[in-house]
């Protein structure tokens, strides 16, 4: 991927939470960011809630989350973020409420980068991991068709955030009955002159990366790692490339899938951790 990016302010700034919705497991969360530059599709950032960001009194403090960003409409300050609720973490900021307000840093990261020659884009997203995919279709490929996989019908209500996403969930209660991975490899045997965009759980990636490898398509992956600052200061989030380590906040979380030998599960992350691109 090229370097190019938006680069975020230094220091974290307030943002007010203006409206909060579900669909089905997960939480959206609108806040308006008047501090900070319009993120490009791929790129995330460090969240925490202001107020009772930790774990109880005389606790220490939870670190920040890292989420890509869901979406931010042109023209408006605001920028959107999904939330799962699977951990402590987590679980606070699912709960905020519009007037409560996040402390976020960002946009951090490199993004997407559009098709190589005349290829297609196809989107392919796994539970959170859809998240960066519904601002990439909003801001480079509004007709691309997405291909999202979750493990039920309670978490593929998170399609509707996305536009004609065909569906796949592991025990069939909406689409196709299985994983997103054979969806991907119906459409690249129909027409394989695309170029891969995936953001999921590491299993889901890698299924991905070896389909597109077989098949010489090319794709970028936004990869998940535990995060604790997002500037490259902690050396939290390496992973291992074909030509040596990296790490995620600042030479991704988007990279060529062909600079990958393999798509590994990240190291054990603090509990109710979100993976960078989510």
């Amino acid at each position: 991927m090229t370097d190019e990016r938006t680069l975020a302010p230094f220091g974290r700034r307030a943002a007010a939470v203006t409206w909060r919705a579900r669909y089905g497991a997960y939480v959206v969360l609108g806040c308006a960011d008047t501090g900070g530059p319009r993120p490009q599709a791929g790129q995330f950032y460090m969240l925490s809630a202001a107020e009772r960001w930790g774990g109880g009194e005389g606790e220490r403090p939870f670190l920040p989350r890292a989420f890509s960003v869901l979406r931010a409409p042109a023209g408006s300050p605001e920028l959107e973020f999904l939330v799962e609720d699977v951990g402590p973490g987590t679980k606070r900021l699912a709960e905020l409420r519009e007037g409560d307000e996040v402390l976020l840093t960002g946009p951090l990261g490199v993004g997407f980068t559009p098709p190589r020659e005349t290829r297609r884009p196809l989107l392919v997203g796994g539970g959170v991991g859809i998240a960066p995919l519904a601002i990439l279709q909003d801001q480079l490929f509004p007709n691309a068709v997405p291909l999202l996989g979750f493990r039920d019908g309670a978490h593929a209500a998170g399609a509707e955030l996305l536009i004609g996403a065909r569906i796949a969930t592991d025990d069939g209660s909406a689409g196709h009955h299985g994983l997103v991975s054979e969806l991907l490899e119906a459409e690249l045997a129909r027409d394989s002159d695309v170029e891969v965009y995936a953001c999921g759980p590491p299993a889901m990636l890698e299924a991905v990366r070896r389909e597109c490898e077989r098949r010489g398509v090319p794709a970028q992956l936004a990869l998940e790692s535990g995060m604790a600052c997002g500037f490259g200061a902690c050396f939290g989030c390496v992973v291992a490339t074909r030509g040596g380590y990296l790490r995620l906040c600042l030479e991704g979380p988007v990279i060529d899938a062909n600079q990958l030998a393999e798509v590994s599960a990240p190291e054990k992350q603090p509990a109710g951790a979100t993976p960078a691109n989510r």
